[in-house]
């Protein structure tokens, strides 16, 4: 942790260095990722930036080289972009300050100019220990220690994205609960197994877990209809009559849609492969983005839809098209990953491969993209047309591990 700081302290120094005071924030769209995006605008705008906030599904190469035609400013990608700081170093060319906080698993800038702030390089596990919005919390704390106020936003993060032990935030993540305890913002309550965490809110206590499952159904469900946008009002300027008619709208789409894949799955749409069950949703789920592929798989993770024993893969088409960017030609199919609890439990005790090891290596072996990957959920894209060739890989890549 004290590296971690210094290393952010450096880089709010260089932040104070650039001529201009602007900053572009790209973000999640998930709840850990509005939260981080809703964080890094207020502290930025407290300190008299002008924020551009553009909210990314993941960041396709296609949109960043659109980025980094840019010179002389500042970018912050948080929640994301931590395993492709090489990428943006070769993008940047020294020409751009760029931040990444991140949580994923991360490799190292390669360029000065590129900070590589992700925790994963400082030894903390982002699957356990702090999330992408407590990451963006301990920067914004580091920019002005005024910031602390932030602290229930990002426990809403952290809570969103699900890293529990024996059903508890850890490390991290719980020392900034704590503080949005001491600041009378979060309710703790001890269960049986593990905790229930409350946001006291200007219209009551809302359960966090709630807050942050309306949060993912902005931004992913209403990804192309200005969700996202309405999330960090949300988080910012708290629930609106406005906002909550759009969640229930909003839900009531992702319910049809995700009855009607069922019907389908329970008609035989599922293929199977010795290790990995898979489904293809093509272009069924537009106009919900393609976040909702996992969102699907965790809806199917717990029943008797699927094989316990074999990890699921779901795939869906990318649209040619990104809120803020326009028109992008992409040829891209996004692929989520996740496990049923016994597999989980067989990859917590190194018994069986995790997925931030076998979805990016076949992925790579393939030519395509892989950002932010944990090891029970993950999620890469690849070229329309190589879906079957990927889960081929994947067998090939279980089959040399598991019976050389």
């Amino acid at each position: 942790m004290d590296d971690l700081l210094h290393a952010m302290a450096q880089a709010v120094q260089q932040v104070g260095h650039m001529p201009e005071k602007a900053v572009q924030v790209f973000h999640h769209n998930d709840s850990d990722g509005l939260t981080s995006g809703a964080i890094l605008t207020r502290a930025f705008a407290r300190q008299g930036f002008a924020v551009r906030r553009f909210c990314l599904e993941k960041p396709y190469p296609a949109v960043l080289e659109k980025i980094y035609e840019q010179e002389g400013k500042i970018l912050v990608f948080a929640d994301f972009a931590g395993r492709i700081a090489p990428l943006l170093c070769e993008l940047n060319q020294g020409r751009n300050l760029t931040l990444i906080l991140d949580h994923h698993v991360a490799e190292a800038s390669t360029e000065p100019r590129v900070i590589n702030l992700d925790p994963d390089l400082f030894g903390l596990k982002g699957d356990r220990d702090i999330s992408g919005s407590v990451t963006c919390y301990l920067f914004a704390r580091t920019l002005d220690p005024a910031n602390r106020d932030l602290a229930a936003l990002a426990t809403v993060g952290a809570v969103g994205d699900g890293f529990f032990v024996d059903g508890a935030l850890v490390s991290q993540n719980r020392e900034v609960a704590l503080e949005a305890v001491r600041q009378g913002l979060i309710e703790i309550r001890s269960l049986e197994h593990g905790e229930q965490y409350l946001f006291n809110g200007a219209q009551g206590q809302l359960p966090v877990i709630d807050f942050g499952d309306d949060l993912d159904v902005l931004g992913g469900v209403g990804y192309y209809r200005s969700g996202p946008d309405m999330g960090i009002n949300v988080c910012l300027d708290g629930v609106s009559p406005e906002s909550e008619r759009m969640v229930e709208e909003l839900k009531a789409v992702r319910t049809k849609l995700f009855d009607e894949e069922i019907a389908g799955i329970k008609a035989g749409a599922m293929r199977q492969a010795p290790h990995i069950q898979w489904f293809h949703l093509q272009r069924r789920f537009f106009p919900m983005g393609v976040k909702m592929v996992g969102a699907f798989c965790d809806a199917i993770r717990f029943t008797d839809l699927i094989d316990p024993d074999k990890y699921l893969a779901g795939f869906q088409v990318v649209p040619d098209e990104i809120p803020g960017f326009g028109a992008i030609d992409f040829d891209q199919v996004k692929v989520s990953m996740r496990c049923a609890p016994a597999l989980e439990e067989q990859i917590r005790a190194k018994r069986a491969m995790g997925l931030n090891v076998l979805l990016p290596e076949a992925t790579h072996r393939l030519g395509g993209f892989s950002d932010a990957c944990h090891s029970l959920t993950a999620a890469t894209t690849v070229n329309i047309g190589k879906e079957e060739s990927l889960i081929d890989e994947m067998e090939d890549i279980l089959k040399e591990a598991f019976h050389g």
